[in-house]
């Protein structure tokens, strides 16, 4: 579980930063990044809530 909250705190923090740079630059390569970092982050956000359920349920 703590590898994946650091996968999910990284993969944050890149959304975070190319999203800065589309929304005050135009950087359209920036946008494409960040959409690609929101989709795997949605997927580990999804996991995380699986493997937080499991463990509540011990």
């Amino acid at each position: 579980m703590k590898a994946l909250l650091e996968k999910i705190y990284a993969e944050a923090s890149a959304f975070g930063k190319d999203a800065v740079l589309q929304m005050n630059k135009g950087n359209k390569a920036a946008g494409a990044r960040a959409r690609k970092a929101a989709l795997e982050l949605m997927k580990d956000l999804k996991e995380f809530r699986k493997v937080s359920v499991a463990e509540a349920k011990k």
